[in-house]
């Protein structure tokens, strides 16, 4: 037989796959959970959400509130990373629905004599229950109801300690839990909020043609501060395979002095626990990342398990590998093209408990070394259990590691990734480039379930992706795109060479021609017709407006000009707006009528407000939900607004 008093608890949010994943937050967040909860009749119910950090023994709770239609939300503060735990338990609320009856039925004229008699007794029955004061503060308000005008009693019965007092030590009748219990996985800040710069280390030297070391590098961090970034992302530092080293844009075989592909790993001096000597030691290394973070700057290391011909693995561990028929080692192929330069793991190999060792003992290594975010390559190619079983474990000894998943694949397999527990992702925003393109993806990503889990990283390019509209858009396009790159995601970060607007290709390709992944590149970074201002500007305003440091909180606005998008963000607390309004046309100036969100800013319909472009600082004077914007390429691409009172 059913429970009669049977409550309904649904569409809880956040639930990833009936709670087989974690949902995902920053240490700090304030965590807001969702639900429909509700039961048969007209009894009210009450709800609480509880929580816990994982492996407490005892659960925290906070009253949840009720919506409309039946709808409920409760917030509670993350304070610590880790994984933390929460449910919902709710039940019918007795005491609640007989104060109710009895103000409603005062309002109909009806008598409420036996209905005091049957709250009195609730009272008292709880009173027994708590501790003296409480119970002292319910007999005082006991005698308050019996001395009163029955018109008096429901603002007795409304006293918020009362009520609280109440709903401490009452009865929960009908008690009903949410299963399973969900989980969270609590991040630091740079997990969630970060501006990337990626370099090739060898290019940081002084001497045209020649490796740049690490102390070059730290040569650099001044310059690459001063941008505001906060991460510095260095592709591989390993030996280079020699043996099939591909020379200048990728030719099948370099010629002398070619420094070949650092994703090409290892040869006789070491493999992915060791440096490539030509950018110096390990001491070196180390001093990197100690100068580095007296700028503000962490070290982001690349992680791509793959292997060069000459890799130590090759001799010593050969069945790791993928072999043809005759017995030799497979190269890597995506036809059409076939990459002599890399032999891929094989991770289903007889081996695996050994091979999926030791490239966890990889990733502690650097982590010991002082290295806490590791950008991975292509994590698509490799079974998802291995990075579900991986991240967990290196999670156990290091919780701050932070993990960036290089998956340009498809949308379900990014989704799976971040739900195994990279903390951000590559997206499509670099072939995301008409309105209604940027409209769908990134509304998709700014709503349950993605948002829940998926943290979207904007890089605006990157060494093996040049897109076309760079290409044709010119310095206009750079400026472009760094907006919204800036300001569509609370993570986002250029290649070296993208503020000097570099936009050479190989024709009818996304690939740089002198491509860096083959040649030690050489940057006059004070080239004329830099954006390095726009880019400082637009990292400095990311730092200063809250609403700009959150994932998922996109929402578009109407633009009656397809070549104008308009959107905003709010932060979760609700006390900051943000409105970024950016011309996607490079080559025209374009003007359009906006429709302003006045409800969520808390403007009139008709009244008269202000708004300050944050990049300019230029003050407009606006009315209204329609307005009028004018932009143009290279010169003012975009304004990031905020309302002035």
């Amino acid at each position: 037989m059913e429970n009669e008093d049977a409550i309904a608890i649904e569409n809880v949010w956040p639930e990833l796959d009936c709670g087989k994943f974690s949902a995902k937050a920053i240490m700090g967040d304030i965590f807001r959970v969702k639900a429909d909860i509700f039961t048969h009749g007209t009894d009210m119910i009450s709800a609480d959400l509880k929580y816990r950090i994982r492996g407490d023994r005892d659960w925290e709770s906070v009253p949840m509130n009720q919506g409309e239609n039946d709808s409920w939300t409760g917030t509670f503060e993350l304070t610590v990373t880790g994984s933390w735990e929460y449910t919902i338990e709710a039940w019918v609320d007795s005491f609640a629905t007989q104060s109710r009856n009895i103000e409603a039925w005062i309002r109909g004229g009806e008598s409420i004599e036996s209905d005091l008699k049957v709250i009195i007794s609730m009272m008292k029955s709880i009173s027994l229950k708590c501790n003296r004061k409480d119970s002292a503060f319910i007999g005082k308000k006991i005698t308050m109801i019996n001395k009163s005008d029955p018109a008096d009693v429901p603002e007795i019965l409304n006293d918020p300690r009362l009520k609280t007092i109440v709903r401490e030590h009452q009865d929960r009748k009908g008690l009903t839990v949410f299963s399973p219990i969900l989980n969270v996985n609590v991040e630091r800040r740079k997990a969630g909020f970060s501006s990337w710069y990626e370099i090739f280390p060898r290019s940081q030297g002084s001497k045209l043609g020649l490796s740049g070391t690490f102390m070059d590098c730290e040569k650099m961090l001044p310059y690459i501060s001063s941008m505001g970034f906060d991460v510095l992302y260095l592709t591989p530092i390993h030996p280079v395979g020699i043996s099939e080293r591909r020379g200048k844009n990728g030719a099948r075989n370099a010629q002398p002095g070619d420094p070949g592909s650092p994703w090409a790993i290892g040869n006789s001096t070491g493999g992915h626990d060791a440096i490539n000597p030509d950018l110096g030691t390990m001491e070196d290394f180390l001093h990197l990342i100690e100068s580095a973070g007296k700028y503000g700057l962490e070290i982001a290391m690349d992680i791509a398990f793959q292997c060069s011909p000459d890799h130590p693995y090759v001799t010593s561990h050969p069945q790791w590998f993928y072999h043809r028929p005759d017995g030799t080692i497979r190269y890597a192929e995506n036809p059409p093209k076939k990459y002599y330069d890399i032999y891929p793991l094989n991770f289903d190999t007889e081996e695996r408990e050994e091979l999926w060792n030791e490239l966890k003992r990889v990733i502690l290594f650097w982590a010991q070394k002082g290295v806490r975010i590791f950008r991975v390559d292509n994590p698509h190619t490799k079974p998802l259990d291995f990075w579900r079983w991986i991240i967990e474990n290196v999670k156990k000894e290091y919780d701050d590691v932070i993990f960036l998943a290089e998956a340009f694949t498809r949308p379900k397999v990014m989704y799976e990734l971040s739900k195994l527990g990279f903390s951000m992702s590559y997206t499509y925003f670099t072939w995301r480039n008409f309105d209604f393109e940027i409209r769908e993806y990134f509304s998709e990503l700014s709503s349950p379930p993605v948002k829940s889990h998926f943290r979207p990283m904007l890089f605006t390019n990157t060494p093996d992706i040049l897109p076309p509209i760079l290409q044709n858009g010119g310095r206009p396009a750079f400026m472009m795109r760094s907006v919204l790159a800036a300001t569509l995601s609370p993570l986002w970060g250029i290649y070296s060479g993208f503020e000097i607007c570099e936009n050479e290709a190989v024709p009818g390709t996304e690939e740089y021609m002198n491509s860096e992944k083959y040649e030690i590149k050489f940057r006059n970074f004070d080239a004329p017709n830099n954006i390095r201002a726009l880019i400082t500007k637009l990292n400095s305003i990311r730092r200063s407006e809250k609403a700009l440091q959150s994932a998922g909180n996109v929402e578009f606005h109407q633009s009656d000009n397809s070549n104008i998008i308009f959107y905003s963000r709010q932060s979760s607390d609700g006390g900051d707006t943000v409105m970024i309004v950016v011309n996607l046309n490079p080559y025209e100036i374009h003007s359009a009528t906006v429709r302003v969100p006045i409800q969520s800013l808390g403007v009139g319909s008709s009244e008269p407000y202000k708004v300050r472009d944050l990049l300019t600082g230029d003050l407009y004077v606006w009315q209204g939900e329609y307005n009028y914007v004018r932009l143009i390429p290279g010169e003012r691409p975009a304004h990031i607004l905020k309302l002035e009172r």
